[in-house]
C-alpha cells in the first residue's frame, strides 16, 4: 500500500487518501506532518514528541512504510563530503536509502575541507552546495560566521527509548549548526612487509629517524601534526592543548616537526596515505584510520595501524546558509540523524557513530564480514593514549596556526 500525499497549505487528515483506518490516518496527519517553511518562517511546524508516537513511527518504518517528502520529490540536493572510501560509505549507508524514501535526488561532490569555498558561495549569494560534511572545528567557526543554518533539534530522530535526540549524541558532536555524524581518527600506519624486524609502537617512533629511517607522510596542515609533535616530545595527551595554548608550546611543536621536515612527503586528500605506503614512497604515514582499514580489508594491504597518540575527531553535517533547497536539506539532516543511518556507515568504513544508541548496532563489514568493533577509533583499547581534538582551541587559533604552518613550510 502507498500513502498518497495531497498538496495543502496546512497539515490535516484530509491530506491523505488511503485505505488505512481513520484513526491511523489522523495520527499520521497530526503527529508526523513534514516541517515546512515559507519565506517568513524557517522554523516550520513544531511537532509533538511522545514515547508512544515515537515507538509507533519506528514500528511503521519496520513495516516498510515510506513517509515521502511532499513537494520535494525530484529535487536535486548537493551533498559535499571527502570523497574516496568515506563518500562510498555515505552513498551506500545514507544517500541511497534517503533517495528511495523521499524521492529527493542527491548529487555528491568532493572537497578537502576548510571554509573558503563555502564562504565564497554565501558571500556571493550563489549557493550551490546544500549540505557539507565538515570537520568539527570548521562547523563551529562556520556557524559563528553565519555560513551555516542553525540546527533545528526538533527534526532529529528521537532515541530508541523515546528520549530527546540531543541526549543520545555524544558530548561535543552536536553544534549550533552541525549534526554530529561520525568519530574518526588521525593515526599513523606502516607497511608490515617492508618495515623490518623492529616495528614502531608509539608516536615517538614516528619521529625517530635513527631507529626508523625513511620518508614519512603527513597531512599538509597543522591540524593533528602539532598534537603529534608534542606527544612525541613527551607531552601527555591530557596536557597537549594546555601546552599549545602558550607561545612556547607552539614553538616546541614546530621545533619537533623540524626534526623530520626534510623527510616528509605532504598529502592533502585521504586517499593518498594508503597509496604512499603501497608504492613504498614512505615507511610510515599519518592517515585517517578508516582509509587504512579499507586498504587492509578490501585490498589485502599488509598495513598496521598504530593507535598510540591518535587524534580523535568528529565530523558534522551542516546546511549551507542561503540554500534554496532548505527543506530538502533538513530532510537529509533528519534522515541522517537516525541511529540506524549512522550505524550503517560503520558497515562500510571504520568510523564510529556519534550517537550512543547507534553503537549497539555496529556489527560487521558488509563486504568482508570483518567484525568492525575492534577497528572503531573510540574503543577503550584504541584510546589509551589518545588526544580528543579540542574544537574550541582550533576554532580560535586555526587561522594563526595555518598562517604559521605555511610560513614554516616555505622556510
Amino acid at each position: 500500500m502507498r500513502w498518497q500525499h495531497l498538496q495543502s497549505e496546512h497539515y490535516t487528515d484530509e491530506r491523505f487518501a488511503c485505505t488505512r483506518p481513520k484513526w491511523l490516518q489522523c495520527i499520521i496527519a497530526h503527529c508526523h506532518a513534514v516541517p515546512h517553511r515559507n519565506e517568513n518562517n524557517r522554523e516550520g511546524i513544531k511537532l509533538p514528541s511522545h514515547p508512544l508516537f515515537n515507538r509507533f513511527f519506528r514500528g511503521l518504518a519496520l513495516l516498510g512504510f515510506s513517509l515521502a517528502a511532499p513537494g520535494l520529490a525530484g529535487q536535486e540536493l548537493t551533498v559535499v563530503s571527502w570523497g574516496g572510501a568515506f563518500a562510498r560509505a555515505l552513498e551506500e549507508a545514507i544517500i541511497k536509502p534517503f533517495e528511495a524514501e523521499t524521492g529527493i535526488e542527491v548529487r555528491m561532490e568532493d572537497y578537502n575541507g576548510g571554509l573558503a569555498q563555502i564562504r565564497a558561495q554565501v558571500e556571493s549569494g550563489s549557493v550551490f552546495w546544500d549540505v557539507v560534511d565538515v570537520e568539527l572545528f570548521d562547523g563551529v567557526r562556520g556557524c559563528e560566521e553565519g555560513l551555516f543554518e542553525p540546527l533545528d533539534l526538533s527534526i532529529l530522530a528521537a532515541a530508541p527509548d523515546g528520549g530527546a535526540a540531543e541526549d543520545d549524541f555524544f558530548p561535543d558532536t552536536l553544534g549550533e549548526c552541525g549534526l554530529g555524524s561520525i568519530f574518526y581518527s588521525t593515526v599513523f600506519a606502516y607497511n608490515n612487509e617492508t618495515m623490518g624486524d623492529r616495528k614502531p609502537e608509539t608516536i615517538a617512533d614516528f619521529f625517530d629517524l635513527e631507529n626508523f629511517p625513511g620518508r614519512r607522510g603527513m597531512r599538509r596542515s597543522p591540524l593533528a601534526n602539532l598534537e603529534f609533535a608534542l606527544m612525541a616530545d613527551g607531552v601527555p595527551a591530557a596536557e597537549v592543548y594546555a601546552v599549545l595554548d602558550t607561545e612556547e608550546g607552539v614553538d616546541r611543536a614546530f621545533d619537533k616537526l623540524d626534526t623530520i621536515k626534510d623527510e616528509v612527503i605532504w598529502w592533502q586528500v585521504g586517499a593518498q596515505p594508503p597509496q604512499l605506503l603501497a608504492d613504498g614512497e614512505v615507511v610510515m604515514t599519518t592517515a585517517y584510520n578508516g582509509r587504512i582499514f579499507n586498504a587492509q580489508v578490501l585490498e589485502n594491504q599488509p598495513f598496521v595501524v598504530v593507535w598510540d597518540g591518535q587524534v580523535l575527531d568528529s565530523g558534522q553535517f551542516a546546511i549551507v546558509a542561503g540554500t534554496e533547497r532548505f527543506e530538502a536539506a533538513q530532510r537529509f539532516i533528519a534522515f541522517s540523524s537516525r541511529p540506524e543511518s549512522l550505524a550503517g556507515l560503520s558497515r562500510y568504513i571504520a568510523y564510529s557513530p556519534a550517537r550512543r544508541s547507534a553503537e549497539s548496532l555496529i556489527s560487521t563489514h558488509l563486504e568482508t564480514g570483518v567484525d568492525m568493533r575492534p577497528h572503531m577509533p573510540n574503543t577503550p583499547e584504541n584510546t589509551t593514549r589518545a588526544v580528543r581534538n579540542d574544537w574550541a582551541w582550533w576554532s580560535e587559533n586555526a587561522d594563526d596556526m595555518n598562517e604559521r604552518f605555511v610560513a614554516w613550510l616555505l622556510r
